[in-house]
């Protein structure tokens, strides 16, 4: 039986040491990955973030493009209500 450590020279010990460190680097960078969509919590607080700063200025007023939708889906609601009620 032969020892294939022995075997080996320097330089491909180094070379095999480098990748498995760059094996493992991949490999935690997957994880990281994973974990973060895993992450329902925060993902959720971070499109919540993304959605508040469109709809609002820098003085954290309501843009009017987010006035109109809303005046739009209350005149909506409205009219769908009334027309209920007219039914009965």
């Amino acid at each position: 039986m032969t020892n294939d450590a022995a075997d080996t020279t320097p330089t491909e010990k180094d070379e095999i040491e480098a990748d498995i460190e760059r094996t493992r680097d991949d490999l935690a960078e997957t994880i990281d990955a994973l974990a973060s969509r895993l992450d329902v919590k925060t993902r959720a607080k971070d499109r919540l973030r993304l959605v508040r700063d469109r709809a609002t200025d820098d003085n954290g007023r309501p843009t009017p493009v987010t006035l109109a939708a809303a005046g739009g889906v209350v005149v909506v609601v409205l009219l769908v209500a009334l027309r209920r009620r007219g039914r009965r």
